[in-house]
C-alpha cells in the first residue's frame, strides 16, 4: 500500500514538472505551433513586447542544426496572412531560414483597409516602434542554432516594403533589403551603412508617384548607398499578391496582381540574395 502512494506522488511530480516545462516554453517561445511536413519545418514563435504577446512565424528545410541564411518577411499592411506565410515558406524551399515579423501583436490579421490603415499608420508616426518590433522578433532568431545571426536580410511587402527600406536605413548590420511595391519616402534619414538595397516598383503605381521615388533616388545617392531601382511597366500597386485583384475591386483600391511581374521581381529578388549572401 505504501508502496502504490509512493508512486501515485512521483506521478503526481512528474505531471506538474511536465506542464510547468511547456508553460515555460510557450512563455520562451519554444515549440509553440510546430508542424514538420516532408522535409520543411514551420513554427509559431510566441514572445513578449512590453506585455502582449507577439506571434511571428518562421520556416525552415531541412536539420534543426544545418546553419542557414536569414530571410526576415515584413507583411502587407493586413498583418502575418496566409499570404505572407507562404512567402516564408517558398524562401524556406529556396535554402534560407525565413521569418514572418507580426507587428500587430498576437499574429492579428485585418480584412477592411480603413483597420489596415490605422493599425499600420501608427509605425510611421512613431518608426521607431517598428524598429522595435523589429529587433524583438529578430532577437528570436537566437533561439535557433540553424538560424545564422550573422547573415541577415529583410525583405518587404507594401507596408512591410517601407518598414524593409527603413529597417535598412536604420540597422547597418543588414546584408541587405529588398521592398516589393513598398512606399519609399518615410521621413527617416539613412545612415552611411553597407546595406545594400533593392527595390521592386509598378512603374504605374499611384501609392508610389514619380516625385517621391526621384527623392528616394537623391537620398540614396546622397548617403551612398549601394541601391538597385527596377520598375515594371504596367504594373500597379501589390502586384505580388494574387488576391490583390480582387481586393481593388471589393474597397475600390488602385491594386492588382501582375503574374508576369510576380515572377520576375520573385527573381531579381533571388539572384539578389544569392549575391549578398556569398
Amino acid at each position: 500500500m505504501k508502496i502504490l502512494k509512493i508512486s501515485a506522488v512521483i506521478v503526481l511530480l512528474l505531471f506538474i514538472f511536465s506542464c510547468k516545462e511547456k508553460k515555460d516554453n510557450v512563455r520562451n517561445g519554444l515549440n509553440s505551433v510546430k508542424s514538420t511536413t516532408g522535409k520543411m519545418t514551420t513554427e509559431e514563435v510566441t514572445y513578449d513586447i512590453d506585455g502582449k504577446s507577439y506571434q511571428s512565424f518562421v520556416a525552415y528545410l531541412g536539420d534543426a542544426n544545418e546553419v542557414r541564411p536569414v530571410v526576415m518577411v515584413l507583411p502587407e499592411w493586413w498583418g502575418v496572412t496566409d499570404y505572407v506565410k507562404n512567402r516564408a515558406k517558398q524562401l524556406a524551399e529556396l535554402g534560407y531560414f525565413a521569418m514572418a515579423v507580426d507587428y500587430y501583436g498576437d499574429g492579428k490579421t485585418v480584412d477592411n483597409p480603413e483597420e489596415a490603415a490605422k493599425l499600420s499608420g501608427e509605425f510611421y508616426k512613431i518608426p521607431i516602434d517598428a524598429k522595435l518590433k523589429f529587433d524583438k522578433a529578430k532577437a528570436q532568431l537566437l533561439k535557433f542554432p540553424n538560424a545564422n545571426y550573422d547573415k541577415i536580410a529583410v525583405i518587404g511587402y507594401c507596408f512591410g516594403g517601407a518598414q524593409a527600406l527603413n529597417m535598412a536605413r536604420l540597422e547597418d548590420e543588414l546584408k541587405g533589403a529588398v521592398s516589393f511595391h513598398g512606399n519609399l519616402m518615410t521621413g527617416i534619414k539613412p545612415k552611411n551603412n553597407e546595406v545594400k538595397i533593392l527595390v521592386l516598383n509598378g512603374e504605374a503605381d499611384t501609392y508610389v508617384p514619380a516625385k517621391e521615388i526621384a527623392a528616394f533616388k537623391k537620398q540614396m545617392d546622397s548617403a551612398k548607398i549601394d541601391y538597385q531601382f527596377i520598375d515594371y511597366p504596367n504594373a500597379i500597386h501589390s502586384f505580388t499578391n494574387p488576391a490583390s485583384t480582387a481586393i481593388g475591386e471589393k474597397f475600390n483600391l488602385k491594386v492588382a496582381y501582375n503574374k508576369e511581374v510576380d515572377k520576375k521581381s520573385w527573381e531579381a529578388m533571388k539572384t539578389f540574395l544569392a549575391k549578398i549572401f556569398k
